[in-house]
């Protein structure tokens, strides 16, 4: 690879993944023996980018034993991590199928609060563990008590070290990131509905999304804004133009991992050299791998290469 990839996981977490055969009120439900993995948005990235071929070293906030666990699992898989410590127990989460209707349910787990001073140790050990060239990969949720601003001081420190930054969060850091222009923020990446919160209006076309996508461009939020549209594949712009990439229809096993998996492969190519418009349709083809697959299992190799030539890429 020609550049390093660093992703930060604030908020990891141990998944559990389990099967009954009906999920009703008040039962005591028989579950079959749970799949356990290291979980959170850029641990999962880290995963993928194993998975393809490639090494990413996970920073990852712990605590207690079940942050012991977590790094007991991450060297099972060969991800190499920084850790530092966090506040509190490293939290839990779990999702049920119900192998009746096929249907899942995910539960997912706050994690503990922070103060200021978890905050100011995370950004310590990001700072260290970032070199020139670097590719950054800020994913997942951020645990209570930190500050919407996280992002964007993230964004200002590593402008600093000449790296790059790939970001992908939700909610209030999402809204308060496009506020303002970030020279350092390589990719931004969102879904459809968070993109239609921030326009404040619906984006019913893929044309609209693009243009959207580009107006965010324009302003400088991110020199990349991708948009994830379901089933309908995603949409990338930058300065260049728009592109929208859809994959072939696949049997929907589970959605988990499936927006991480997309990261990680187009982060993964980015650090090949590879063309933009590449990296959008490794992307896209992870993500309908992981959709293929089984709980936590993200993105099989050989399926991401199949999948990935009966992508179809379209220039907007």
């Amino acid at each position: 690879m020609r550049h390093g990839i660093l992703t930060i996981t604030l908020n990891p977490t141990v998944d559990f993944a389990t099967t009954a055969p009906h999920v009703i009120p008040e039962r005591k439900l028989r579950c079959s023996n749970p799949k356990v993995d290291p979980g959170g948005g850029g641990i999962n990235v880290a995963r993928a980018i194993r998975q393809l071929g490639g090494q990413a070293t996970a920073l990852v906030a712990i605590g207690g034993a079940t942050g012991a666990h977590l790094l007991q699992l991450l060297a099972l898989e060969g991800v190499p991590t920084v850790a530092f410590q966090g506040p509190g127990e490293t939290r839990q989460s779990f999702s049920v199928t119900d192998e009746l209707n096929q249907e899942q349910f995910r539960f997912v787990m706050p994690g503990p609060s922070w103060e200021e001073a978890d905050v100011t140790r995370g950004l310590v050990s990001i700072d260290q563990a970032t070199g020139s060239g670097t590719l950054v990969v800020l994913s997942g949720s951020q645990p209570p008590g930190v500050a919407k601003e996280f992002p964007t001081i993230l964004a200002d420190h590593i402008s600093g070290r000449g790296a790059r930054l790939f970001v992908d969060t939700s909610g209030p850091a999402l809204m308060n990131l496009v506020q303002a222009p970030h020279e350092s923020i390589h990719v931004l990446r969102m879904d459809g509905p968070e993109a239609e919160e921030l326009a404040d209006r619906p984006l019913p076309l893929i044309s609209d999304t693009a243009a959207f996508a580009r107006d965010l461009v324009e302003r400088g939020v991110a020199m990349n804004v991708v948009v994830a549209c379901g089933a309908d594949g995603s949409v990338l712009s930058n300065a260049e133009g728009s592109w929208h990439c859809v994959g072939p229809k696949v049997k929907v096993v589970s959605k988990v991992g499936a927006g991480d998996s997309f990261v990680g492969a187009f982060t993964l190519s980015v650090a090949l050299g590879e063309s933009l418009k590449r990296c959008l349709v490794r992307g896209v083809a992870a993500a309908s791998a992981a959709v293929n697959s089984e709980a936590t299992r993200l993105c099989d190799r050989e399926l991401v290469d199949r999948l990935a030539g009966d992508c179809q890429i379209t220039a907007l």
